[in-house]
């Protein structure tokens, strides 16, 4: 009664079937015809080979057979072709049936169905593939705006002389020499926008590396998430470049867009480092208001000041770490963009020097003093609004005041 029971349960859990010495069908269950499609009526007295697929070379079926005549149990996993013509994989294990003389009386194979894991293990593949791709793409990117930033760099004095010598009028000279100033600072912040991106694609990259050396079946979807996030900040830097490159630009237009939205965007960009530093950032929208202006300026001004609020979280080990972001409207009907720390404030001494160029409590190698200053001219020039920065309770707070757009398109300047 017993043996009936094992028989039965290894029948039902397994894919089964048995084979008389010369490789022909002679018994399959249940489990082997769903894997294959092939009814029991068209392989009982089929050669096993009805299921080898035409990718797996001759040499392993010799090392099969030569195991197994031997009297050896033979384990593979193997790669086998459905009636339908798709393909399935089977860990399969394959025992010699000993008569009492001891000669081979025929050969039962047991396997199960791995098709699931070894797909996914060649999707894996692919995206290291996609990634590897994408990471020399980057890399020769990075190294051709290098380039053209130094060759402006290297060119940048010439022309300043080219213009005194031409323009001697001193209005007309002034201009320009503002004008090139300003081009000089945009370059440098240039360099200063790309470093924060790039150490948020190094942490996500790390992260998809330890994913997946680890990660199962039940984590594809996460490693899809940190694998999409890499991508994103990569077009974010790409966006960032050409946005500084047309600063200048009389051409280039503006549009309406939510304060919610671009919130959003610069909390997702920054989330390698705001989880690697362990910080919470919380958003809290009082009240949405549809806003005039460069969107992708705007999240770098964002980004800006959560990247400062981190390096202060360092710089005096807070341990409770909170960025709060808060949107609303005044009573005037402009909007209002809040985002304050618990990182200890700035020193009331230099609190009102700290969005003058060049100006930074940073190290060199960390900050040009250029992060704030850039951030209140794009808010002035750009969004013809206003920014200040005070201390409150335990940390600093950044107020953005912008002038709402109707529903016409129309500001309510």
């Amino acid at each position: 009664m017993k043996l009936e029971q094992y028989r039965s349960a290894i029948e039902n859990s397994n894919i089964l079937s048995k084979t008389d010495i010369n490789g022909i069908i002679t018994f399959v269950n249940d489990e082997f015809c769903k894997i294959s499609g092939y009814t029991k009526e068209e392989l009982l007295g089929q050669n096993h080979n009805i299921v080898r697929h035409p990718d797996v070379p001759a040499s392993t079926f010799k090392d099969l057979w030569q195991t197994i005549l031997q009297k050896k149990t033979y384990k593979s996993t193997v790669k086998n072709l459905a009636k339908d013509g798709s393909t399935f994989y089977v860990n399969t294990t394959v025992f010699p049936i000993l008569g009492e003389e001891g000669e081979i009386e025929e050969f039962i194979a047991i396997r199960y169905d791995v098709t699931q894991s070894i797909r996914l293990n060649e999707a894996l593949v692919i995206k290291e593939q996609e990634l590897e791709q994408l990471n020399a793409t980057l890399e020769q990117r990075v190294n051709l705006q290098t380039k053209e930033l130094l060759k402006l760099n290297q060119t940048l004095e010439e022309r300043v002389k080219e213009e005194v010598e031409k323009n001697r009028d001193k209005d007309r000279f002034l201009f320009q020499q503002s004008r090139l100033a300003s081009m000089g600072e945009m370059i440098a912040n240039i360099a200063h926008q790309w470093r924060q991106p790039l150490s948020e694609l190094n942490i996500t990259l790390y992260k998809m590396n330890k994913l997946y050396r680890i990660m199962g079946n039940e984590q594809d979807v996460l490693f899809e998430d940190i694998y999409g996030h890499a991508k994103k900040i990569i077009g974010k830097m790409s966006e960032t470049i050409d946005d500084f490159r047309n600063f200048f630009s009389p051409d280039r237009q503006s549009e309406c867009f939510l304060l919610s939205l671009v919130a959003q965007e610069a909390i997702d960009i920054m989330r390698g480092t705001i989880e690697k530093n362990g910080t919470k950032v919380v958003l809290n929208i009082k009240k949405d208001a549809v806003i005039k202006g460069y969107f992708n300026e705007f999240s770098q001004v964002l980004i800006n000041l959560i990247n400062n609020s981190n390096d202060a979280f360092c710089n005096q080990k807070i341990k409770n770490r909170l960025i709060s972001i808060e949107i609303d409207t005044t009573f005037d009907g402009d909007a209002i963009i809040k985002v304050c720390d618990n990182a200890g404030g700035i020193e009331s001494s230099i609190l009102d020097k700290i969005f003058e160029p060049y100006f930074t409590t940073k190290h060199s190698s960390v900050g040009t003093g250029l992060g704030l200053y850039m951030s209140k001219m794009i808010i002035k020039n750009s969004m013809m609004g206003n920014i200040v920065a005070y201390n409150q309770n335990d940390g600093v707070c950044f107020t953005i005041t912008i002038p709402v757009e109707d529903e016409e398109g129309t500001s309510n300047e």
